[in-house]
């Protein structure tokens, strides 16, 4: 049997030896709890202010700009609940606005802030490229708008925003700004002074380290209301104990990720043009999703006409062949993503959608195996009605 090919690394990453064993002694001897004030509390403590060290030195800023949270989602929600109701405390805005392709972890707690908290909302429409202009966003901004949320990178079909022109844009109208880069977090540079970004949000399973951590960048003298309290983490931004174990492998991670990037994304975005060329050239009614070169070096999305997602993935599945139809917190459901919704794409298009993400162990050989197969599974469901 033909050994699996993993091609979901958009979904999540393997976590890297170095990362493990980086982990592994806060796991078995250094259990003690940061707010401990013993010996095995200090020396956790110590760990911890390592990593925020660590981890500031990668996105230039300061170590104190830096609230350790449970993943990357939390961070969403942190960053746009916290700082919309302190906002709306200090008389600074009861407006959002966020664009027609963000997260959910962004899009639905918008809609919230909008449903439970009476919050204004604007979701700003995006080109057939996934892109929000800075033209649109200038004439959605407004006196009482508090905050902008736009992603970096797009997790299904991995067009590149600009965050920093963006940014520009909405500090002009005196709001704050706030980019999910959970995504970009494996490729693309995380320098929030270059980025020009209040706020930044990111989950470290994307970037091969574990599931079950995240951190959000807040600009110091970002006001944020807490949404998670309790004890006084954080400097009172979110309570919790510690995860330090986890936290030491995130800043492993970005540390490794940070030192590969070049090579990795040289490597995949070869692997990604691969597949994009290919699969264009090979099979009929294909059409990529996503622009052309603003893209992640490692997203090849696509949609195919006639076609059903779900029972693409589980024939590549069968297979040997890992891949999404849109978004991984898609798969199963029945109706078009929200994304390719907002590219204007018909349902007959849209719900034939599959994104596949190379990775930093992707070898030339799975891609070349990739492409040998697609087009016949493709012919074959067209001709079996899937």
């Amino acid at each position: 049997m033909t050994k699996p090919i993993y091609l979901d690394h958009a979904a999540t990453t393997s976590v890297e030896p170095e990362v493990v064993a980086a982990m592994i002694p806060f796991f078995e001897d250094e259990y003690g709890n940061p707010a401990s004030v013993h010996r095995w509390g200090q020396r956790a403590e110590h760990a911890l202010s390592s990593a925020r060290e660590q981890i500031g030195v990668i996105l230039k800023c300061s170590a104190d700009e830096i609230i350790f949270t449970g993943c990357g989602t939390e961070s969403d929600n942190l960053a746009l609940r916290g700082a919309a109701l302190a906002a709306r405390a200090s008389g600074h805005g009861n407006h959002l606005i966020v664009s027609a392709v963000e997260h959910q972890a962004v899009l639905t707690t918008a809609r919230q802030l909008k449903e439970q908290h009476d919050f204004e909302l604007t979701e700003l429409p995006v080109d057939k490229h996934g892109l929000t202009s800075s033209e649109d966003l200038s004439a959605a901004l407004r006196t009482d708008t508090g905050l902008v949320s736009i992603m970096y990178a797009n997790n299904e079909i991995g067009v590149i925003a600009p965050i920093s022109e963006l940014a520009g844009v909405a500090h002009a109208h005196g709001a704050l700004f706030h980019t999910d880069a959970v995504q970009a977090g494996s490729q693309l540079t995380l320098d929030v002074e270059d980025l020009g970004v209040d706020m930044l949000s990111l989950g470290a399973h994307k970037f091969y380290g574990p599931k079950g951590v995240g951190l959000l960048y807040a600009r110091r003298g970002t006001a944020l209301q807490p949404t998670q309290t309790g004890g006084s983490q954080e400097t009172g931004r979110r309570a919790g104990t510690h995860n330090v174990p986890l936290i030491v492998g995130m800043a492993a991670a970005m540390q490794l990720t940070a030192e590969r990037r070049q090579h990795d994304c040289s490597k995949m975005e070869a692997q990604r043009d691969r597949l994009i060329d290919t699969v264009l050239q090979s099979v009929p009614d294909a059409h990529l999703t996503g622009h052309r070169s603003k893209r992640l070096p490692n997203n090849a999305s696509f949609v195919f006409a006639g076609i059903n997602g779900n029972e693409l993935l589980m024939h590549l599945d069968l297979a040997g062949v890992a891949a999404s139809s849109g978004s991984a917190c898609k798969t199963g459901s029945p109706e078009p993503s929200t994304v390719l919704r907002a590219l204007g794409l018909s349902p007959h298009w849209a719900l034939g959608s599959l994104r596949l993400s190379v990775g930093r162990h992707t070898k030339n050989e799975d891609i070349e195996h990739m492409v040998s197969l697609l087009p016949d599974i493709i012919e074959r469901m067209r001709a079996a009605g899937d």
